[in-house]
């Protein structure tokens, strides 16, 4: 198996890929619901959200415009901070389109609480929030989720075994 390596560092499988296609399905089928004859401004939240908004997108059968933004909000812990940095200077022009944000976990909210007050100074028509995983615990990881930058390639979500937290990171 391509993954060995990184097979031995992972407690359990939460959702494989499969389960993972089938909510995508399901979300793009939602979205695609939601923005009928409106063509859709998608702003993903960089890094973790790549795996998930590649796969989402090629789902969503409507006129679109893709932007990124790279924000920091756990600074090298394993935990996010209330203090979230934008790593560029400008927002992406979005005056009078319907936003879309994509993100790979809902942690604590501040992160994105900060990305949408930010956007909504670009006075948007409207912004919604799509978010593949409510994150409980730190130790959740793959598909664009990582534990130190690492495991983002993993093709499921699983659990990072507990005692590999408390190991200095490298």
């Amino acid at each position: 198996m391509r993954y060995r390596q990184m097979q031995g560092d992972i407690e359990r499988v939460l959702f494989g890929g499969a389960a993972i296609h089938k909510l995508l399905d399901e979300m793009a089928a939602q979205i695609t619901a939601d923005y009928p004859k409106r063509e859709l401004t998608v702003i993903a939240i960089l890094t973790g959200s790549l795996m998930f908004m590649s796969d989402l997108l090629r789902r969503i059968p409507l006129l679109l415009k893709l932007d990124c933004l790279s924000v920091a909000s756990y600074h090298g812990k394993t935990q996010t901070s209330s203090e979230v940095i934008f790593k560029q200077l400008d927002v992406p022009n979005v005056a009078g389109r319907d936003l879309l944000i994509l993100d790979d976990i809902l942690e604590s909210g501040h992160t994105l609480a900060a990305i949408r007050k930010k956007l909504e100074t670009a006075k948007p028509h409207s912004i919604q929030v799509c978010v593949l995983l409510s994150k409980r615990k730190q130790r959740v990881l793959g598909y664009g989720l990582d534990f130190i930058e690492r495991y983002r390639n993993l093709p499921y979500l699983g659990v990072l075994r507990k005692e590999l937290l408390e190991q200095p990171h490298q």
